[in-house]
């Protein structure tokens, strides 16, 4: 249990080096159990999520050395293809070793996957795609068993781009005969994060960020090392903190294209936005107005992870925004802790209107999931006085040394461990 302790009033100032991608190193952390290689990852982060992938790779049989945010993962010792449901329910994207497993040993199994309770998230896209490359799963309640004598290249329609079924897709093409072809795959930057390592490991692999990706087979190697990128999320995140509370911000190490729609908002909203190379600047007088119409969407639309941390910034902001949330359905789920701030939002099923307020006060709140606990710092930077949030760990899941980041800084933050 982590107890958060925000302070409202205070400006930021400073540069910072933005952490790098959760929603990156977890694909590719599976994929280094598809083929027996050496990996050498770099600028991985310190989180909860990236902990329970690398305790299924070590429960695989695979050797993981860690240093700070470097990571040596050797998956020639690959001893199995089970994965216990106390490790699949650590998180969401722990469904896409289903893909790895596949291409590595012909089989998986593995349980439905865990993570914030957002509504919904269906994997029928991941297994249908699956069984039109030769794949036998059956589903047993939780329980998923898959396999596959022979994976064999096809031509995929996803009906929706989702991200994980488009991982997946990739990572069991690695092992299959013939071409894959996925159209209408997930364009989001971490899927061409995927393709860039797969390629180091020797997979024949293109078109990704582009809806149409295509996989023929893979050469054998050995040794593959790949940087993550910056977390596009994480980098909304600062950006919207310093809109809300003022002041001037530098991140670096984030590609602004990656959270171009979050910046655009800001910059409608009343923030000074520059942009050189993987530099950001943000500056905000903290006198926020209502931007246009938000509508959350696939990549490159307005991120639904970014929805409720937006959200929270525009809390005091002039005039009234309406907000559609078209991806998850219980993603308004910090609507009502952040009312208890004093926020005025009304929300009828997929809508949100928001009508800004002069003022915010603090008040014990507790966070829901892992963007809205983010959502409940955010808001705590512009209430007069100390906001309190509980919260179960969701934070720590996608934000390392998230208050010693705010406090560097100069945000009035502290973590309690309980």
């Amino acid at each position: 249990m982590d107890i958060w302790h925000v302070r409202g009033g205070n400006r930021l100032f400073g540069s910072c080096r933005v952490q790098g991608s959760k929603n990156a190193s977890l694909p590719i952390l599976a994929a280094s159990v598809a083929r027996p290689v050496r990996s050498r990852l770099k600028n991985v982060p310190r989180l909860k999520d990236v902990d329970a992938a690398l305790q299924i790779l070590s429960h695989l049989g695979c050797r993981v050395e860690r240093d700070e945010h470097e990571l040596l993962i050797d998956s020639s010792s690959f001893t199995g293809a089970e994965i216990p449901r106390e490790l699949m329910e650590e998180m969401r994207s722990s469904v896409i070793f289903m893909g790895a497993l596949l291409a590595r040993c012909g089989e998986a199994k593995l349980s439905l996957p865990g993570g914030c309770q957002l509504g919904k998230r269906p994997i029928d896209l991941h297994l249908s795609a699956l069984r039109q490359m030769g794949a036998e799963i059956t589903e047993e309640g939780r329980d998923i068993f898959c396999r596959a004598e022979k994976l064999h290249g096809a031509e995929i329609e996803l009906r929706f781009p989702s991200v994980g079924a488009t991982e997946n897709i990739m990572l069991a093409a690695c092992a299959a005969e013939g071409e894959t072809t996925i159209h209408g795959a997930a364009r989001e930057p971490e899927i061409v994060s995927l393709q860039d390592y797969l390629r180091g490991i020797g997979v024949e692999i293109s078109g990704a960020g582009s809806g149409i990706v295509s996989i023929k087979g893979a050469e054998r190697r050995d040794e593959a090392a790949y940087t993550i990128p910056g977390d596009r999320i994480v980098a909304s995140t600062l950006a919207c903190a310093c809109a809300a509370a003022g002041g001037r911000i530098i991140l670096s190490g984030v590609d602004s294209d990656h959270f171009s729609t979050v910046l655009h908002f800001l910059n409608e909203a009343g923030c000074d936005i520059i942009n050189f190379n993987d530099i950001v600047e943000i500056s905000s007088d903290g006198k926020l107005h209502a931007p246009g119409h938000i509508i959350t969407a696939p990549y490159p639309g307005f991120p639904t992870d970014a929805q409720p941390i937006l959200m929270a910034a525009l809390l005091r902001s002039q005039g009234t925004t309406h907000i559609t949330e078209t991806i998850f359905e219980n993603r308004f789920r910090q609507v009502g802790e952040l009312r208890r701030l004093g926020g005025d939002i009304a929300v009828s099923g997929t809508e949100a209107v928001l009508r800004g307020v002069k003022k915010l006060r603090g008040d014990t709140l507790t966070a829901p999931d892992l963007r809205g606990g983010a959502a409940m710092i955010v808001a705590g930077l512009h209430a007069e006085g100390e906001t309190i949030i509980i919260d179960a760990g969701h934070i720590a899941r996608g934000y390392e040394s998230f208050d010693d980041t705010l406090c560097a800084l100069g945000a009035d933050v502290w973590t309690e461990h309980k």
